[in-house]
């Protein structure tokens, strides 16, 4: 009876071991690549704004994140998930934590990846004056050579720059430079838009350089959405229409920052990168709404006013029952059902909105 036991004992730890193995190698195929580091702007903040005393530039409390996993405002401007984390389901990763709230602990984990990203971010520094406080580019990116740093000392140097060289480096700026531009009278008398412009798409190679140089191979980049067409510019048309000429100078923008990115593949050795065409897909989604069970294309979901885009989404703001139908989250950002279509695009779709090649793609080059 004893040796029976026994048997049933062991037979039910070999098993449990077992299945756990057969787990850990379910999951390690699901995970596509081992990290995905995150730059940018609020499309893409998980939360490292909440660490920055005086940033105006918060999304820290409701109505934001009604629809996130927990119920609850995480810094993420948005109704629930946004692009960020999106991307990292799609690879098989937890999202990429918010950098800031690593970088005190001394046991941080930067393994699986982190998010440099912060809202109000702009490729410019100038950016940062205009929200109080944000993380522009050139310090995310110093950010991430600290990491590096970390990581190499970790894992040593070989299997560093494997680790690295088969990540994904997700980066979605730009719109904030632009709103910049044309709110600033000081900006526009030092360039003419085409020049400003050109010089976003130059300062940006000069970062993705710095990048290269510590082991990024694999760049996803997101062009310009359709500046004009979001909420707190269309409240601004007493028609409701699209500002033409924000359009007009995203779509220069995204010239240049596809033009820039193929001449830097002859340039820099072994990297690989796709370019979403933000712009296009969202045009799309504006023109046939209902198509991609959108029926709102107008409105913001949360805020004030005409559009409710005269107050931005605050806790005082009322929010639509039905997030799913509206293409816009606030006055500018989308919801997470637009962020997925952005997102399954980016991952799986064809070279009408991805170039040279899709995410999916990306991984395996």
């Amino acid at each position: 009876m004893e040796t029976c036991r026994v048997f049933v004992v062991k037979y039910y730890i070999f098993f449990f071991f077992l299945s756990l193995f057969s787990l850990s190698l379910e999951f390690s195929k699901a995970q596509m690549v081992p990290a995905v580091f995150v730059f940018g702007d609020s499309l893409v903040d998980v939360g490292n704004n909440n660490y920055l005393p005086v940033s105006v530039a918060k999304a820290d409390f409701p109505h934001n994140g009604i629809d996130f996993p927990t119920k609850k405002p995480t810094g993420r401007f948005c109704n629930g998930k946004n692009a960020a984390d999106l991307i990292a389901e799609k690879v098989g990763l937890p999202s990429s934590p918010p950098y800031l709230s690593l970088s005190k602990k001394k046991d941080a984990s930067y393994i699986n990846g982190v998010s440099f990203a912060s809202g109000g971010a702009g490729i410019f520094s100038s950016t940062d004056q205009t929200f109080g406080q944000a993380i522009p580019l050139s310090k995310q990116v110093e950010n991430y050579v600290a990491v590096n740093k970390i990581l190499v000392q970790q894992l040593g140097s070989s299997a560093a720059e494997k680790h690295f060289s088969k990540s994904i480096f997700a980066i979605i700026i730009g719109s904030n430079d632009l709103f910049d531009y044309f709110g600033s009278s000081n900006l526009r008398k030092k360039n003419n838009p085409q020049q400003f412009v050109d010089l976003m798409a130059n300062t940006l190679k000069g970062q993705l350089k710095r990048l290269h140089a510590f082991g990024a191979r694999k760049f996803f980049l997101a062009g310009i959405g359709a500046l004009g067409c979001i909420p707190a510019e269309r409240v601004k048309n007493k028609t409701q229409e699209c500002n033409e000429e924000r359009n007009f100078w995203s779509v220069k923008y995204n010239e240049g920052l596809k033009a820039m990115l193929n001449g830097l593949k002859s340039e820099l050795q072994g990297i690989n990168y796709s370019y979403f065409d933000t712009y296009s897909i969202i045009q799309n989604v504006i023109q046939k709404p209902s198509a991609y069970g959108f029926n709102e294309i107008k409105a913001a979901c949360c805020g004030l006013g005409e559009l409710k885009a005269k107050v931005p989404c605050v806790p005082v703001s009322t929010y639509c029952s039905n997030r799913k139908d509206h293409v816009f989250w606030d006055l500018y950002h989308p919801t997470e059902a637009t962020a997925r279509i952005f997102v399954d695009t980016l991952f799986d779709g064809p070279s009408q909105y991805t170039v040279p090649m899709n995410v999916r793609q990306l991984v395996s080059a």
